[in-house]
């Protein structure tokens, strides 16, 4: 369990942060910088939220989502060691994955297939999830970056999850668009 009795520690006064393993790293650093996206990924969910009206299942799925990223989160806050972990860390499942797609099939279901690419905006919850989607696209992006840097771990579960993060988003923002039908095409070359 998390107690949070103090804000401020003024641990990371100095530049760094700590990791659940308790190893300090610089603020920059790129597993920082992955968990810290996801968290802003997670934030702008919370926008989204303002938009989708609290009984909706839209609302219901964003909400689970929100709790995985802040699990994936954990799990890159907490990468693997040579020494024997004090406490069994957090780690993204398949299950999580699975659920995911089934929210998208869900949504997508509904959709007529495009012809186009869409641009962002719409109704205030498709913009603000076109928004969101962008901010996934970039955590996802570090996160590989993260897994391809030598010496580090990255859970795999994690990197699909993230994907399917942003291609939920997508969906999700159609959906809000009265099923595709407020849509915005993007008409190449319209304004030469």
């Amino acid at each position: 369990m998390v107690v949070l009795n103090k804000i401020y520690t003024k641990t990371g006064d100095d530049g760094t942060t700590g990791l659940g393993t308790g190893e300090r790293r610089p603020k920059f650093d790129l597993r920082i910088e992955s968990y810290g996206t996801v968290d802003e990924t997670n934030a702008t969910i919370g926008m989204v939220r303002l938009h989708t009206g609290d009984n909706s299942d839209l609302h219901a799925m964003l909400l689970r989502i929100q709790n995985d990223l802040f699990d994936l989160g954990a799990d890159l806050a907490t990468p693997e060691t040579d020494e024997p972990p004090a406490y069994e860390p957090l780690r993204l499942v398949e299950t999580q994955v699975s659920r995911i797609e089934e929210d998208i099939d869900l949504l997508n279901g509904a959709l007529k297939p495009l012809r186009s690419f869409i641009l962002p905006g719409g109704s205030p919850a498709a913009a603000t999830l076109h928004l969101a989607r962008t901010t996934a696209r970039r955590a996802e992006r570090l996160i590989v970056h993260l897994a391809q840097t030598p010496g580090e771990h990255v859970n795999p579960i994690g990197i699909r999850y993230m994907n399917r993060v942003s291609d939920f988003l997508f969906v999700a923002a159609r959906h809000a668009n009265e099923n595709g039908a407020d849509d915005i095409l993007w008409v190449p070359g319209e304004n030469r």
